[in-house]
């Protein structure tokens, strides 16, 4: 029975130690007591005299205390031996619980603190934007938000992703040291995780953004967190939800894990879009980057009472800031370019092309258009292309399938890889005739066998089945190679190349492709965009797809006379005469300059402008 009992009030006394350290600090606490109480009787029992010269029992009491605080106290002790022996045992014991209560102290705050640097505390924010995940998109989706938020007073971005807090706060502090406005708030926790999700405060957030995590899982990933969010009982407003899915094989199951409030977007088809529309007119990437980045221009919507009744054409050149390229209708509806006789209704928004809101402006008086400048439109029939595809990736298939709805009849393309395609690349084709040719991207008397002369486009895909970065280390090599090979042949044909790192598209511009196609860096402005503005989706889907309007790089020479002194409204007009938009040129002499390439978007419609032969305006049409 004894040893039962004993082994209960072990049980109970390991219970209370399992509490932590505010439980070590109350079981010494008991300890000092205990000690203070026994010796401070047998002082009263035994040591009457010294009892009472040192104020009584209570006197005894806080003797005790202050002895067992500090050893010291007891120097200036006198007395019977007795009493001395008392007040000795109370400092030793002393010493052994102070010392150990400074241990168990020292002992929790440490826990503490590395509690609080694995970042695992609930988050106490709102109207934040929260972005689940970790990969090398998430610094460029931090500066977007940065330069979003700058006219904010206050704004916050939150990261949940499964790393530890204090690295991922010192590579977000080496990439991005200025954050301006902006707080960025790390949280270490799985994403998958419903308890982990409440670390960031869903509920008062304004915006949630998906990020696809590298790996070959990256799908099942993000449908998860969709998956997540969408059964979820939220308390408050819903936030805005953006993700995207690397394969397009997954883009319905992704959507149907989101429900019918969140939009997930599809990778692979913007960047086989803009890796298809880029190869057959250069520039066309740097104005895509300006129009999804928050630096420079970007289209906002734009509510204009005064134009009500008028018609898209007639409000082109009715702003001195700011260029009109559609109309929002008040029903939800989004028009890209529509026709010039479209009526704009009361209630609808004009989705403008501008620096800032802010600086949309109409203009008192309509700028003056000099016709004489304008130069006739001429019928140009389309030709076939010669297009070589050098490389093979999970994207291929996809590029030679939109290639087929662009080009015309009797079109090809030639794959120059080390390994032919499948029967699949030939499937349904009409315009196009699909070869092969053997080739080693990187070796150049192979690339030199292929007859660059020949071609009109090159495209060089990177190899998705190897690391990213020794894939653009490979493209670097081919497009070095593409490039001399194309000044000693005469300069026949563009080149436009996709790459994984951004870092290494600045890296390869010392072999002046025409163009670079950063997917990832896309994708993660777009998400950016449409976590600020979830309405702009209607607008970039538009402008990727294939049917309908898109934006074309279209000679200049074809709007105004080379070399005659004009303005930019006088390109706005002949663009409208021909039923498209014209919002911006590109100078050739500049094409190879960073950052914008030559590419001047939304200028201004008064101020001088003479363009030249190899000049572009960059257009909104339907081919």
């Amino acid at each position: 029975m004894r040893k039962r009992l004993r082994e209960r009030l072990r049980y109970w006394f390991d219970g209370t130690m399992d509490r932590g350290t505010p439980a070590l600090i109350g079981w010494l606490g008991l300890a000092s007591l205990a000690l203070i109480t026994l010796v401070s009787g047998a002082a009263v029992a035994l040591a009457h005299k010294d009892t009472k010269e040192n104020g009584g029992w209570l006197g005894i009491v806080w003797m005790s205390l202050l002895r067992t605080l500090d050893p010291g106290t007891m120097g200036g002790d006198s007395g019977r031996p007795l009493f001395l022996i008392l007040m000795l045992t109370v400092t030793i014991g002393g010493i052994f619980i102070v010392s150990a209560l400074i241990g168990v102290m020292t002992t929790g705050l440490e826990a503490r603190i590395q509690q609080l640097r694995k970042g695992t505390s609930r988050l106490i924010e709102h109207h934040h934007t929260i972005v689940l995940g970790w990969s090398e998109q998430v610094f460029t989706v931090i500066a977007e938000l940065v330069e979003a938020n700058q006219s904010e007073r206050r704004s916050c971005v939150v990261i949940l992703a499964d790393r530890d807090k204090v690295d991922m706060e010192d590579e977000i502090r080496r990439r991005i040291p200025d954050t301006g406005k902006t707080r960025v708030i790390c949280r270490s926790g799985n994403p998958l995780q419903r308890g982990d999700l409440e670390l960031v405060s869903p509920d008062s957030a304004k915006a949630v953004m998906v990020l696809s995590p590298t790996g070959d899982d990256s799908d099942i990933d993000v449908i998860k967190s969709l998956l997540l969010l969408n059964s979820r009982a939220w308390t408050g407003t819903r936030p805005n939800v953006v993700a995207a899915v690397q394969s397009s094989a997954n883009l319905a199951a992704a959507r149907l894990a989101a429900g019918d409030t969140a939009l997930v977007i599809d990778a692979d088809d913007i960047a086989v879009g803009l890796i298809v529309q880029s190869h057959r007119q250069s520039g066309l990437s740097t104005v895509f980057n300006e129009l999804l980045s928050f630096i420079g221009n970007e289209i906002y919507p734009w509510d204009e009472p005064a134009l009500a009744g008028a018609t898209y054409g007639e409000s082109l050149n009715a702003f001195e800031l700011g260029m009109p390229i559609g109309v929002h209708r008040a029903d939800g509806e989004v028009l890209v370019n529509p026709p010039m006789d479209t009526v704009i209704g009361r209630g609808d928004r004009l989705l403008m092309v501008a620096e800032d809101d802010l600086l949309i402006k109409v203009a008192a008086t309509r700028p003056r258009i000099l016709r004489s400048a304008m130069a006739m439109a001429e019928f140009r029939p389309p030709v076939p292309d010669r297009t070589l595809l050098i490389g093979w990736n999970s994207r291929a298939e996809k590029i030679i399938a939109q290639l087929d709805l662009l080009v015309k009849p009797g079109s090809v393309v030639d794959i120059a890889a080390t390994r032919p395609p499948g029967e699949e690349a030939n499937r349904e084709l009409k315009n196009l005739t699909v070869g092969f040719k053997y080739c080693e991207p990187t070796r150049r008397p192979s690339l030199e066998a292929l007859g660059l002369d020949g071609y009109r486009h090159i495209v060089v895909l990177t190899d998705d089945g190897i690391d990213p970065g020794r894939a653009d280390d490979r493209t670097l090599v081919t497009l070095l190679h593409l490039r001399d090979i194309e000044i000693q042949l005469g300069d026949p044909y563009s080149i436009v190349t996709e790459m994984h790192d951004d870092a290494n598209r600045e890296v390869a511009q010392v072999t002046k492709a025409d163009d670079f196609i950063v997917s990832t860096k896309v994708i993660s402005l777009l998400l950016t965009q449409l976590t600020e503005n979830r309405h702009l989706y209607a607008v970039f889907a538009d402008l990727f797809d294939p049917q309908g309007s898109e934006i074309y790089l279209k000679p200049a020479p074809s709007y105004l006379i080379p070399g005659a002194e004009a303005n930019f409204a006088t390109v706005i007009e002949a663009a409208r005469q021909r039923g498209e938009t014209a919002i911006g040129y590109r100078l050739a002499r500049h094409s190879d300059r960073p950052p914008l390439y030559g590419v001047h978007l939304n200028p201004s419609k008064t101020a001088p402008l003479t363009l030249e032969e190899g000049d572009t305006v960059v257009v909104l049409a339907e081919d």
